[in-house]
């Protein structure tokens, strides 16, 4: 995820911290210091809260991280955000049971620490009865400190349990429906359940005019309809390869070309994206949005060794459509170039060849021996 910087590693996961991170630690310092009156101790006991909640997010995190590792899925990263923390998991398993376990390890990491922290609260005396944590919460102090961390971690391992993409429970809930259901359905299904307590939740927080309540519901709803989309890509084009999607014959552009040049062949042609090369080397690619952006910057002159994008991943012709498409998405390009096991350049890839192959495909499955026969 851009605009985020490492802390620590754990297993060769990269903990990192989203940019507008500290946003949470000036609404933590504000909330428990000026509008409740705590002043300066308040701020500071806001501030700490809020860092140890996001310690224990972070723990939470591992337990999905660890556990897609055990089952060989590769973890690129966990990025801290003022709403939470997100681990990006190379894929999710289709297998119901790994993504059962991978699902459920987040929350069970949540309970074992409610386990440890009532241990330790009664090695040291401190009840932590639910009426002792409601009096203690309101204040500044040790205890009030335990107490804040002990009701926030069961809550976001309780919470995180609803039924509902993209929260664990969701899951959870495919996970088990996928066991008897075939997987598309089973993520129907969920999605559907998912959305519609999205829909409970943002009513009774417009009844309470409670703002974080409606927020919560329209991600929880957004992030619901992301989770459908994507597995419903995954079946469209999984088994597909980028052998038979991509573009090849393209028009080339030199390094030393100008905008003005890409202009004026995106005008008199159907192609929207172009290799750059140097003789016969690939060095780089002008995308559609990157002309764009650059004729808007730089004017049309500027040449393109200036503006084009260097750094990609090339794909080979037996990458899987749905891994291509995925990987276009994180980067934000529009387009990656093909090359042979030797290198050799062959093509370009395109969001809109990828968007051809799929509503080809999702008009009638069958086409799929056409689709076939564009790559010969």
């Amino acid at each position: 995820m851009g605009n985020s910087f490492t802390i620590f590693r754990v297993r060769g996961i990269d903990i990192r911290v989203h940019v507008t991170f500290p946003l949470i630690l000036i609404w933590s310092a504000l909330q428990f210091g000026l509008f409740s009156d705590g002043g300066t101790s308040g701020a500071a006991f806001g501030i700490l809260a809020t860092l140890l909640l996001f310690g224990i997010v972070v723990m939470h995190e591992l337990g999905h991280s660890l556990a897609a590792q055990h089952y060989g899925v590769s973890v690129k990263q966990i990025v801290l955000l003022p709403i939470g923390g997100v681990a990006q998991l190379a894929r999710i398993p289709e297998n119901p049971v790994q993504e059962l376990v991978i699902a459920i390890a987040g929350p069970l990491v949540n309970f074992a620490l409610a386990i440890v922290l009532t241990l330790v609260g009664l090695g040291i005396g401190v009840s932590v009865g639910l009426d002792t944590m409601i009096f203690e919460m309101g204040g500044f102090s040790p205890l009030g400190l335990f107490s804040y961390i002990f009701a926030s971690n069961l809550f976001l391992g309780l919470f995180n349990l609803l039924p509902a993409f993209p929260m664990d429970g969701g899951r959870v809930l495919r996970a088990l429906m996928a066991m008897k259901l075939d997987y598309a359905r089973a993520t129907s299904i969920a999605v559907t359940i998912g959305q519609t307590l999205a829909w409970l939740l943002g009513l009774w927080g417009f009844l309470q005019g409670n703002l974080f309540l409606i927020f919560i519901a329209v991600f929880i709803y957004m992030g619901a309809g992301h989770e459908g989309q994507t597995v419903q890509l995954r079946k469209i084009l999984g088994g597909l390869s980028v052998d038979q999607a991509y573009s090849r014959d393209l028009d080339v552009l030199h390094r030393d070309a100008t905008l003005r040049e890409a202009i004026a062949l995106t005008l008199n042609t159907f192609q929207a994206d172009f290799p750059v090369c140097d003789g016969e080397k690939l060095v780089g690619i002008i995308t559609h949005t990157r002309l764009v952006e650059a004729l808007n910057r730089n004017g049309p002159d500027v040449p393109l060794e200036q503006v084009m994008i260097r750094d990609f991943d090339p794909v080979k012709p037996d990458a899987g459509l749905f891994d291509v498409q995925q990987l276009l998405t994180e980067k934000r390009l529009d387009a990656l170039p093909v090359v042979s096991e030797d290198g050799r350049f062959l093509g370009l890839i395109t969001v809109g060849d990828i968007n051809e192959v799929y509503r080809m495909v999702s008009i009638r499955s069958d086409v799929f021996p056409l689709v076939t026969a564009r790559s010969k």
